[in-house]
């Protein structure tokens, strides 16, 4: 945004450094300010003049600032520049006026001018002199010419449109050439600036004889208008003048006088026709006017005057030039509308309706170009943004004249939409349906959700969570858990249907973003049934250990009803369908069993061979893969009366109990003889450890741990009061550990000399065979022993 516009004034040619103006204080910025923003210096091209002290918040001097460089004569000189500030998005407009110093002198185009002028001029005559050009300005520009003092000549001097002034040297006295055929006049230009500066040149007066007519040109003021795309060689007037003198004094010469531009480099006159030509590429914004002064002269070297404008129309023939100022290639996508994007400046060096410029972005997007001031515009945000749906804008900036025809530039911006998080995960499903089968692995996967976050980077990553709830007063996290990263879910415990069929657990999803957002969805969970559960007989049921038996009366016609067996099987569906089936009948002729019902009906009328005792085992087998089945005896008595009936009831729990009696002593007989060949088996293991520690005792004691067992000869005899034996002899116990037979082992003494030294310095004799053999009898009482 644009705040305002300030004007400071520069002496030109200050030294480097020079302070210009406080634009902190000036536009109410802190230096804090200046330093977060950026703060900078935009200038739409050349030089730049100036510098900012973001420090102190100050404009210096920074190069040479020559003003007539700068500006040459337009007065007044200024510099325009922005001062640009960033987050958020600023420019101030700054304007310093270049003030001239006197610092140039008035200078001539020639330092010795030459007239040839008639004797027979009159006096009056006036004579072209070349004007002094100053390029300073003002009041230090040329004010005033002075010609040295003489006798014929003095200046007239005439202000011109252009504010400039024209010198003539006007003839006040007749010249005579043959008193003075030269005469030479210093003139001096002075300026009005302080200190004053003056220029001079020469003029040299060569007094010619007779030709008494200068030529007179037929307009005083010649204009011509010409396109500045014109081509070269186009002729662009044709001027013309007449002498009064007949042949050869009245033939005519044309030329350009003191020209002091570039105008030479861009137009030739013909010297003899007059027509006047263009010789160079003519550019309306470097020069919209060219003013000269043409010349007649005759063969006497008489001369005549006119003046030429020339006026240059403007081409459109200058494309606009878009400047990104500042520019933000990033934004986030929550920014509001409004938010500043990049501020554009719009140039057009053509003028009019050439140089009017519109400018405009493409169409559809939701950004806007809002003009501050002329041809500065700010490219900002028109409407909120979804990165979800563009994340990158290709901006093209497009700038047109209204020129015939007219000329435009497109400037693209690329600008990326930074990501918030602003979309919360999302299921596929709001609720989901799963099966998981009864008596599953702990830790196995059942199955598995996922949601999708169209944010990016970590507003995107999801994690997942089961929500928490209970199941039966137990935390769901006790049956379910969920991978966070993948969202598969896992069973902790295995599932049994009979006494869990269904819960329902809620998964939440969650993104990283800041601040995180999450959504949960509902997953109901169906155990399947397996067919882990055998069927269980609910009729007929035992009494007091025995079953019931069931009665049918002799008389009882085919397909009487007997009894039901009703049995049941926690498992469902097809693991739950039963089905009966007689496996054992004492008659299997006599009865039939219904296959799903479970009746026991008579097949055939009862005949007086039947029995009127009757076992049946029924088994019930469900249907399920593999299935599983229970038996069940079912007793029935054959009898016309009650107290028959009774009768064969009481043989048959008599036979029960008498087979249970059978079976109990068959029990006590074996838990007698298992009892008797444990108490065998602990007994023979406690020998065979006892055997086993005292081979390990004696083989231990065998390793030195038993007493060494002297024997002293009778010949043997204690010597001195020492009680030292003349012969040492040691024997080694040792015991075997294969064997288990202890045996002696005769260790033979060191042979040394005949008298040998004992440990404590006694002498010892060597053993005659007499002793070997008493050694042998020792041996001998030993292993008797």
């Amino acid at each position: 945004m644009t705040n305002g516009e300030i004007r400071y004034s520069v002496r030109e040619e200050e030294m480097r450094g020079a302070f210009i103006g406080n634009i902190a204080k000036d536009f109410g910025l802190d230096n804090q300010r200046l330093k977060s923003g950026r703060a900078h210096i935009y200038t739409e091209g050349g030089t730049e003049y100036v510098e900012l002290n973001v420090n102190k918040g100050i404009l210096i001097v920074k190069n040479r600032i020559d003003r007539e460089q700068i500006c040459g004569k337009i007065a007044p000189c200024l510099l325009h520049f922005q001062i640009v500030l960033e987050n958020p998005m600023e420019f101030h407009r700054v304007t310093i006026e270049v003030i001239d110093i006197n610092d140039n002198n008035p200078t001539f185009t020639k330092k010795n001018i030459q007239l040839k002028i008639s004797e027979s001029s009159l006096a009056g005559a006036l004579f072209s002199l070349p004007n002094a050009v100053d390029s300073d300005i003002g009041e230090n520009t040329v004010k005033s010419y002075i010609l040295a003092s003489n006798d014929h000549f003095k200046l007239k001097i005439q202000a011109q449109s252009d504010g400039r002034s024209s010198v003539d040297l006007l003839l006040e006295m007749s010249l005579d050439r043959e008193k003075q055929e030269e005469h030479v006049l210093l003139l001096t230009a002075v300026d009005g600036g302080e200190p004053q500066r003056s220029g001079t040149t020469e003029i040299n007066i060569i007094v010619v004889d007779a030709n008494d007519n200068a030529p007179v040109f037929t307009e005083r003021v010649y204009k011509a208008a010409v396109r500045e795309d014109s081509l070269i060689g186009t002729v662009l007037i044709k001027v013309n003048a007449t002498d009064a003198d007949k042949d050869m004094n009245g033939q005519i010469t044309y030329f350009f006088a003191h020209v002091t531009d570039n105008s030479n480099d861009l137009f030739e006159i013909n010297p003899e026709s007059g027509e006047i030509k263009l010789i160079g590429q003519l550019d309306y914004e470097s020069a919209k006017m060219y003013e000269m002064k043409v010349e007649a002269k005759d063969i006497g070297d008489l001369i005549g005057s006119s003046k030429l404008i020339i006026e240059v129309n403007d081409v459109n023939d200058n494309v606009p030039f878009i400047n990104l100022m500042s520019v933000s290639n990033q934004i986030r996508e929550d920014s509001l509308p409004g938010t500043v994007i990049a501020m554009i400046n719009v140039q057009d060096k053509d003028s009019g309706r050439n140089g009017k410029v519109s400018c405009w972005i493409n169409n559809n997007i939701p950004f806007k170009l809002k003009s501050s001031i002329n041809n500065f515009y700010n490219l900002e945000t028109e409407g909120y943004l979804d990165r979800e749906k563009v994340s990158q804008y290709n901006i093209t900036i497009v700038a047109k004249d209204e020129g015939e025809p007219s000329l435009s530039a497109t400037l693209s911006v690329t600008l990326q939409i930074i990501d918030v998080n602003d979309n919360a995960p999302e299921f596929a499903n709001q609720r989901y349906k799963t099966y998981i089968m009864e008596n599953n692995s702990p830790g196995s996967s059942f199955f598995s959700v996922r949601a999708n976050d169209e944010d990016s980077g970590l507003n995107s990553k999801i994690s997942y969570f089961i929500g928490e709830s209970s199941v039966n007063n137990f935390s769901v996290s006790s049956f379910v858990s969920v991978n966070s990263d993948e969202g598969v879910l896992y069973a902790v415990r295995s599932f049994d249907y009979e006494l869990l069929s269904h819960f329902q657990i809620s998964v939440t999803a969650k993104d990283r973003g800041s601040p995180p957002l999450s959504s949960s969805v509902i997953i109901d969970v169906y155990v399947q049934d397996q067919n882990d559960n055998s069927p269980e007989i609910l009729y007929p049921v035992l009494n007091k250990g025995s079953q019931i038996a069931e009665f049918i009366p002799r008389s009882a016609d085919v397909g009487y009803l007997i009894t039901k067996v009703v049995a049941v099987d926690k498992d469902s569906g097809q693991n739950a369908w039963l089905s009966y089936k007689v496996i054992k009948s004492t008659d299997q002729t006599l009865f039939e069993m219904g296959l799903h019902n479970g009746e026991l009906r008579s097949l055939r009328q009862i005949m007086e061979k039947d029995s009127a005792k009757q076992r049946l085992t029924i088994l019930v087998e469900d249907s399920g893969q593999p299935s599983h089945s229970a038996t069940v005896n079912v007793n029935v008595a054959i009898t016309d009366s009650f107290a028959m009936a009774f009768t064969e009831f009481n043989d048959f729990t008599y036979e029960k109990s008498s087979d249970g009696d059978l079976r109990f002593y068959l029990v006590i007989c074996l838990v007698i003889v298992s009892f008797l060949f444990i108490t065998f088996i602990i007994i023979l293991i406690s020998l065979k450890f006892h055997k086993w520690r005292r081979l390990k005792y004696f083989s231990d004691n065998s390793n030195g741990t038993l007493p060494v067992i002297p024997y002293y000869p009778p010949r043997y005899a204690e010597v001195g009061a020492t009680g030292t034996l003349c012969h040492v002899y040691n024997y080694e116990v040792c015991l075997t550990t294969d064997s288990g037979k202890s045996e002696f082992k005769y260790v033979k003494p060191m042979l040394q000399t005949p008298m040998d030294n004992d440990s404590n310095g006694a002498k010892t004799k060597n053993p005659s065979s007499s002793d070997l053999i008493a050694d042998e009898e020792i041996m001998q009482v030993a292993r008797k022993g």
